[in-house]
């Protein structure tokens, strides 16, 4: 799977409860036995001209089962500018957007 998945948690303000599940789903995979270095969640705020910033996700193309388990779309690889790690190994950084 090559793919990258999105999905908007919707207002930065309220995010955390959905936010603290996409990690104990994530945790859970680990727990499966998913130990790769390109598994790997990151989140930016993105507002695009709007008043309110909006809290975007982007599963990495390995982090397929937690991206499918809560219905994240296919999308393109997100620009490195902005992102956070939200889940994952600090090696992913360099395995995926060396």
């Amino acid at each position: 799977m090559d793919s990258w998945f999105s999905m908007s948690l919707g207002d930065a303000m309220l995010v955390g409860p959905a936010l603290d599940r996409l990690e104990a789903l994530f945790l859970a995979e680990l727990e499966k036995g998913v130990t790769a270095e390109d598994v790997a969640l990151f989140v930016r705020h993105e507002s695009e001209g709007r008043l309110h910033c909006e809290v975007m996700v982007y599963f990495s193309p390995a982090a397929f089962s937690v991206a499918e388990a809560v219905g994240a779309a296919p999308c393109g690889k997100p620009a490195y500018a902005g992102l956070s790690l939200l889940a994952g190994s600090e090696a992913s950084w360099l395995v995926l957007f060396s």
